[in-house]
């Protein structure tokens, strides 16, 4: 447990509204939306500046004391899950939007605001940031996991949308990485480093994101299949013909059961494809839409519905984005999986044939959804807690990520490595690659105190 005195330094650098050592709060800071088992903290702290992180970080590498940053906990891999105690760094005060360089499609922020909220201010000026991982998820958190989401097919991952950063380093010393040109080729891409780095590389202190326009001109379209290999032969059919959709889903049955049940769509239960396009005009998106269509009907596409309207439009997404939470509602009390790989798109039909046979053999409840123009692919299963259960499915897991790597994919695609996927790194990149990460760890956090037992030891 952390002393008295090392606690009663962290009440005087944040204030002693600021620093806390009750239960409640470390219980909070245990866990996020994944199924890993939690871990308490010995303490949370909520700081309001980069130098009231400094000072934490100086505290903690002098006395040799875990530090894990903590966004929003809305991460699905154990990222942020304290697992050797210590210190969680809440980001929660640090919410400010800093500068909005409208005519630059930039905006600078603290790590603390919401992704969501983040959005609706800059709706105001015609921008937004493109990454979507459904959840009101915090930037300080998006760029620690880089995460993605239903509109990485067009505007990428957090990573490519990332310009410069301020980190705070274990020891408290503070670096800027990047500018805001939009052009940079000066030394080595710390940056990109930083980001993805799950938080044991530094602390998220600042950031300045790339922007885009809001779109004003898109239409969405639903196509359903006799199965999700048709589905996911329609996917490669589009993204090898040159369309630029903005979102490309894979739904297959079950979840297309789930979300009529929850939402009243009127669509065939079967496999879908949700589609999104963006345009410069009204005829060029009815030009993609029927190139889409035309694609979707030679790969069995039963029923094809265009132009969806604004109401259906949102309903659509946001349906979408709720439903990891609509199954864990239909499934109360019960364990589950999330598994997350990524293939190229050449490869995405086998991968989804694999998961599919993989799921009916395992005789559970689950459902199979994915990012399906940049080839992530996600499966959702729930068991009640036995030793059986719990075998197959680990076994589903690793079944899946060695698939993926056996297609030259990657074992996570957007939830990060965690505490799931740190086994499967080396079969990936190779130990002389894990071996470097390592020494890279070793160099910015010679004492192991950010975020330990995540990504490398």
């Amino acid at each position: 447990m952390l002393s008295s005195q090392i606690f009663q330094q962290l009440q005087q650098i944040v204030g002693k509204k600021h620093a806390s050592r009750t239960l409640a709060e470390r219980d909070l800071h245990s866990r996020d939306q994944s199924p890993h088992p939690p871990a308490l903290p010995d303490a949370v702290v909520w700081p309001a500046s980069t130098q009231e992180v400094r000072a934490i970080a100086r505290l903690a590498h002098e006395e040799g004391i875990p530090l894990v940053g903590w966004g929003a906990g809305t991460s699905i891999e154990g990222n942020p899950i304290p697992v050797r105690g210590g210190i969680v760094v809440d980001f929660r005060r640090m919410d400010r939007i800093l500068a909005i360089h409208a005519q630059d499609f930039q905006v600078t922020v603290q790590p603390g605001v919401l992704y969501k909220d983040m959005n609706r201010v800059l709706a105001r000026h015609g921008l937004f940031f493109a990454p979507d991982p459904g959840a009101n998820a915090s930037i300080g958190g998006m760029i620690a996991n880089n995460a993605a989401g239903t509109r990485t097919v067009k505007y990428g991952a957090t990573r490519d949308n990332v310009l410069a950063l301020e980190v705070v380093l274990a020891d408290g010393r503070v670096v800027r990485t990047g500018s805001r040109a939009v052009k940079q080729s000066a030394g080595y891409d710390l940056t990109h480093l930083f980001t993805g780095s799950e938080g044991t590389l530094g602390l998220i202190t600042q950031a300045t994101l790339k922007l885009a326009p809001i779109p004003e001109h898109f239409s969405a379209a639903t196509a359903a299949f006799p199965t999700v290999q048709d589905a996911a032969d329609a996917v490669f059919g589009i993204m090898g013909s040159g369309l630029n959709p903005a979102a490309l889903e894979l739904l297959d049955q079950a979840t297309i059961r789930l979300l009529k049940e929850e939402a009243g769509f009127a669509i065939p239960t079967a496999p879908n494809l949700f589609l999104e396009f963006h345009g410069a005009s009204q005829a060029a998106l009815e030009e993609e839409l029927k190139l889409a269509e035309a694609i979707c009907r030679e790969c069995h596409c039963m029923e094809f519905q265009a132009g969806l309207g604004r109401k259906a439009h949102k309903q659509l997404w946001e349906t979408r984005h709720r439903t990891f939470e609509i199954m864990l509602r239909r499934h109360p009390g019960q364990r589950y999986l999330v598994t997350d790989v990524a293939v190229p798109i050449s490869r995405y039909p086998e991968l989804v044939a694999y998961a599919a046979e993989a799921m009916e053999s395992l005789e559970l409840p689950g459902a199979m959804v994915g990012h399906a123009g940049d080839g992530n692919l996600h499966t959702v299963v729930f068991f009640h807690d036995s030793p059986d259960a719990q075998a197959r499915v680990e076994e589903l897991n690793r079944g899946l990520v060695m698939k993926a790597l056996a297609l030259e994919g990657t074992c996570t695609g957007e939830h990060g490595v965690g505490l799931g996927k740190k086994k499967y790194l080396a079969q990936e990149y190779g130990p002389e690659a894990v071996a470097l990460m390592g020494e890279l760890k070793a160099l910015l956090d010679p004492k192991g105190i950010l975020n330990p037992g995540k990504v490398v030891e």
